[in-house]
């Protein structure tokens, strides 16, 4: 079992920075590949950045590469999203999730097992 807990939304103008958190308990998280998808009012939510177990391999969606990076710190079980020239077209709630699924990299949503309560990213314009 692993809790996922996100921080470090909030509202931002238009091409600022957020860095967001996700602390996980348990011992194992290095087990656990890592990813971040996030939902907009009345769309699905879609895939964003994923990290490998040992974040040595990262994927991103084309919309965010360039402007985000994803880590972890597997010493502190916890994974990062920093975010930076962000968009309007950024805005939603941004959840982290934990998958055993055996891949190096998992980019589909029910592919993974833990899910954090998400947190919510306001770009203005």
């Amino acid at each position: 079992q692993v809790q996922l807990v996100e921080s470090g939304g909030g509202l931002v103008q238009a091409g600022g920075s957020l860095r967001l958190s996700c602390a996980a308990s348990g011992r194992t998280f290095s087990s656990y590949a890592m990813g971040w998808f996030r939902q907009a009012p009345g769309k699905e939510r879609e895939f964003v950045a994923a990290t490998s177990r040992s974040g040595s391999t990262t994927y991103y969606t084309d919309s965010v590469k360039g402007r985000f990076t994803i880590s972890r710190d597997n010493a502190k079980n916890t994974v990062y999203l920093q975010m930076n020239s962000l968009k309007p077209e950024d805005t939603a709630v941004y959840y982290c999730a934990a998958t055993s699924a055996p891949y190096t990299i998992v980019v589909v949503v029910t592919k993974y097992d833990y899910w954090g309560q998400g947190t919510q990213v306001t770009v203005s314009s």
